[in-house]
C-alpha cells in the first residue's frame, strides 16, 4: 500500500482522496441516523418492520450512490456519458424513502417533534444529492431543490403534520441542497481543476524543452542558411562556366570551397557554444525553466560558477542542462534543489528533486545520463544518479578543478 500511494502523482493522490471521501460519506450518515431508530422504534413494535425496510433502502441508496458518484465524476471531469440510469435508480429509491418517512411520521411511527424525521430525511435526500449534483447545472439544481422542499412540506401538511413539521422539512431539504453543492459539486470542480493544472504543467515542461530545441535550430539556421544559399548559387554558376569552357569556373569552385570551410568552422562554434555553455547562465536558465513549469527551484551556490575553471564550467553546465530536462520530463516534481560546492580540489554539483517515487530504476539507462558519464569521464569526473529515498531523486557530478575539459 505504501508503494501504491507513493508512486502516484500529486494530482492522482488528491483525486483518489476526494473520490474515497465522496464514496464513503453517505454510509456513516445512514448508519448513524437509521440504525438507532430501528433498534428502538418510537411507535412500538408495529413500526419496526417499516423502519427495517427504511434501513434496507438506505443501504441500497448508499450502494447506488457510490456507483453513480464514480460515473458522475467521470462525466464532470473527463466528459464521459452521464450515468442517467443509475441516477434514476437513486432518485427512485430516494422518493420511496421520503414517502416511507412521511408515512411513518403520519402514523406515529416516529417521534412527534420531528427530530427523527429530520434525521432520516437528511440521510434519504443526501444520497440523492450526492448522486445527481454532478449531472446538471447549478441553476437546475437550485430549482430542483426548491421543488423538492415544496413537495415534502406539502405532503407533510396533507398528512396532518403540525405546523412546525413542514417548516422543518423545508429547512432540511434546503440544508441538504446546500450541503450537496458544497461537498459533491465543489469536490468535482476541485478534481477537474487539479487535473487541468497538472496537464498545464506538463505542457509547460514540454514547451520549455521544445523552446530549447528551437533555439538551437534557429542558431543553426542563421549560421547555415545564408552560406548554403551562396554555395548553391556559386556551384550553379561554376557549372555554367565550366560548360562554356571558361577559366572562371575554377575561381567559383575555390570560393565554394572557402565558404564550405567557413561554414564548418561556424557550425563547430555553434555546437561548442551549445555544449560548453556557461555554468552561471545554465544555472539561471534552469531556475527560470523550472519556475515556469511550476517547480520550486532553490539554488545553493557555495562557490559561484564563474569562479570555476572554464573546462569545469563546461562539464557542469551540460550536467545542469541534462538534469533540468530530466526533472521536467520524468516524475512529478514540485521542488528541485541545486547545490554547487568545492570539496578537496573537486567541484561537486548535486541536483535533487522530489516526486520520483521509491521504486528502483529498471530497464535500460537513458542516453542522456550515459552521455553525461562519457563527458565527465573524459575529464576525470564521475556521475552518480539514483533514488535517494522519500520519493527523491539525486544526481551528483564531481569534476576535478586541476584538469581542463578537452575540445
Amino acid at each position: 500500500m505504501r508503494g501504491f500511494w507513493r508512486k502516484r502523482s500529486q494530482a492522482a493522490k488528491l483525486d483518489l482522496y476526494m473520490r474515497v471521501l465522496l464514496y464513503l460519506l453517505p454510509w456513516p450518515i445512514a448508519l448513524g441516523f437509521v440504525v438507532p431508530l430501528t433498534a428502538e422504534p418510537a411507535g412500538g413494535t408495529g413500526a419496526a418492520p417499516l423502519l427495517r425496510g427504511l434501513l434496507a433502502l438506505s443501504v441500497a441508496q448508499c450502494a447506488v450512490a457510490m456507483h453513480t458518484i464514480r460515473h458522475g465524476l467521470a462525466h464532470y471531469v473527463d466528459g464521459a456519458p452521464p450515468p442517467w440510469r443509475s441516477a434514476g435508480v437513486s432518485l427512485g429509491l430516494g422518493a420511496v424513502s421520503v414517502g416511507l418517512i412521511i408515512f411513518l411520521q403520519a402514523t406515529g411511527g416516529l417521534d412527534r417533534d420531528g427530530q427523527a424525521m429530520a434525521q432520516m430525511l437528511v440521510n434519504a435526500l443526501l444520497t440523492v444529492a450526492m448522486s445527481t449534483f454532478m449531472l446538471s447545472t447549478v441553476r437546475r439544481l437550485v430549482l430542483g431543490t426548491l421543488m423538492v422542499a415544496v413537495l415534502v412540506a406539502g405532503a407533510l401538511a396533507a398528512t396532518g403534520g403540525h405546523g412546525g413539521l413542514p417548516v422543518a422539512a423545508v429547512i432540511v431539504v434546503l440544508f441538504v441542497g446546500l450541503f450537496g453543492l458544497v461537498t459533491t459539486r465543489s469536490s468535482a470542480w476541485f478534481i477537474a481543476v487539479i487535473w487541468e493544472i497538472d496537464r498545464a504543467r506538463d505542457v509547460s515542461a514540454r514547451l520549455a524543452v521544445a523552446e530549447e530545441r528551437l533555439r538551437f535550430g534557429r542558431d543553426m539556421h542563421d549560421v547555415m542558411g545564408r552560406n548554403l544559399a551562396v554555395i548553391a548559387l556559386k556551384s550553379e554558376l561554376a557549372v555554367q562556366l565550366a560548360r562554356r569552357g571558361r577559366p572562371e569556373a575554377a575561381e567559383q569552385m575555390a570560393e565554394v570551397q572557402r565558404i564550405a570551410q567557413e561554414s564548418q568552422r561556424e557550425v563547430r562554434e555553434v555546437v561548442r557554444g551549445y555544449r560548453a555553455a556557461d555554468l552561471p547562465a545554465e544555472l539561471e536558465g534552469a531556475r527560470g525553466v523550472l519556475s515556469a513549469a511550476g517547480i520550486d527551484c532553490v539554488m545553493d551556490r557555495g562557490r559561484p560558477g564563474d569562479e570555476l575553471p572554464p573546462g569545469v564550467q563546461s562539464a557542469l553546465g551540460w550536467v545542469v542542462r541534462e538534469a533540468t530536462t530530466n526533472v521536467l520530463r520524468h516524475g512529478d516534481a514540485r521542488s528541485c534543489t541545486v547545490r554547487l560546492r568545492t570539496d578537496g580540489g573537486r567541484a561537486v554539483l548535486v541536483v535533487e528533486n522530489d516526486g520520483a517515487g521509491d521504486a528502483p530504476a529498471t530497464g535500460t539507462p537513458g542516453s542522456g545520463l550515459a552521455g553525461l558519464r562519457e563527458r565527465l569521464s573524459a575529464v576525470g569526473g564521475t556521475l552518480r544518479a539514483g533514488h535517494a529515498g522519500d520519493g527523491r531523486f539525486r544526481l551528483t557530478a564531481e569534476v576535478p578543478l586541476v584538469r581542463e575539459v578537452l575540445g
